[in-house]
C-alpha cells in the first residue's frame, strides 16, 4: 500500500468495520493491563498527531505517571501539504510541533515532567533512516518497557519504516512491542486478511478519556482544515473510525 493508493482510497466508514468478524472478536483490556504503574511506556510517532491517533485515550492514563512516558516524535510533519502556499515545508515545521504540544496539553499532561524527544527527520524519508531509527530506540529502550508505534503494514512509508524499526529494537531489548493502526482504518476492508487479526485487541477507553482524546485532535489545525480547494489531510472517515470508545493494537 501506499501514499498514493491511500489519496486515492475513499475511506472505509465506521458503519462498515461495525460489521466486521475479524475486530468484534478482538479482546476488550483495560489499558492499565497493558501498562501499570510502574511500566514506561515509550511511544514513537512517525509525525506530530499521531501520537494522538495512535494512542490519546491511553495517554490520558499518564497524568500523574509523567515520568513513567517517553515520547519520540520521529519528524516534524512538514510534508503534509505538498505544493501548498499557504501550508509550506518551513511554516508546517514550525506549526506542527506546536500542536503536538498544545494537544499533549489537552491530555492533561504535565510537559515539565515529560521526557519528550523530537528527531527532527525528513518527513517522508523515514524509510533511509531506519537504522538511525533502530539504533535510538535500542539505546533509548529498557527491557521492561513498553513499546508503542504504528503498525509496519499500515500503507505509509514514514509509518511502516518507524513500525519496522520499533518490532528490531523491541527484541534487541526484550521489551514488548505493541503496533497500532491509523492509515489502515482508511484503505483497508473490514476483514482484510493484510491485518495481523490474531493479534488485535481493544484498549477500553471511557467517556472522560475519549473526551480528552477528541479535544486533543482539535489542537492539529493544519490537519484538519481545508487548504483551499484541497479536502484536510485527516478524512472524516479516518477520524471517525479513530475516535471510537476503544484504541485498536496489535500485541
Amino acid at each position: 500500500m501506499s501514499e498514493n493508493l491511500i489519496q486515492a482510497s475513499a475511506g472505509v466508514p465506521w458503519s462498515a468495520w461495525q460489521h466486521s468478524a475479524h475486530l468484534a472478536r478482538a479482546s476488550w483490556m483495560p489499558p492499565e493491563q497493558l501498562c501499570p504503574p510502574g511500566r514506561r511506556l515509550v511511544l514513537i510517532a512517525p509525525h506530530p498527531d499521531d501520537e494522538i491517533l495512535m494512542a490519546g485515550g491511553l495517554l490520558t492514563q499518564f497524568r500523574g505517571r509523567e515520568h513513567e512516558l517517553l515520547i519520540i516524535s520521529a519528524t516534524d510533519g512538514e510534508g503534509s501539504h505538498p505544493d501548498s502556499t499557504h501550508w509550506t515545508e518551513h511554516r508546517l515545521r514550525r506549526q506542527r510541533p506546536l500542536e503536538s504540544r498544545q494537544a499533549l496539553t489537552q491530555l492533561d499532561l504535565d510537559l515539565n515532567n515529560l521526557d519528550w524527544r523530537r528527531l527532527n527527520l525528513k518527513d517522508g524519508s523515514l524509510p533511509r533512516e531506519e537504522a538511525f531509527l533502530v539504533n535510538h530506540l535500542t539505546q533509548a529502550l529498557r527491557p521492561d518497557d513498553v513499546l508503542m508505534a504504528t503498525w509496519r503494514g499500515d500503507g505509509h512509508c514514514d509509518h511502516e519504516a518507524v513500525g519496522r524499526a520499533a518490532a528490531q529494537a523491541a527484541l534487541a531489548r526484550k521489551a514488548q512491542l505493541v503496533e497500532v493502526p491509523v492509515w489502515a482504518w482508511h484503505w483497508a476492508q473490514p476483514d482484510d486478511p493484510r491485518l495481523p487479526w490474531p493479534r488485535a485487541h481493544r484498549l477500553t477507553l471511557d467517556e472522560a478519556n475519549l473526551a480528552r482524546k477528541r479535544k486533543a485532535l482539535t489542537a492539529h489545525v493544519s490537519q484538519l482544515e481545508p487548504d483551499g480547494p484541497r479536502a484536510p489531510v485527516l478524512p472524516a472517515t479516518l477520524l471517525d473510525c479513530l475516535l471510537q470508545p476503544f484504541e485498536l493494537v496489535f500485541l
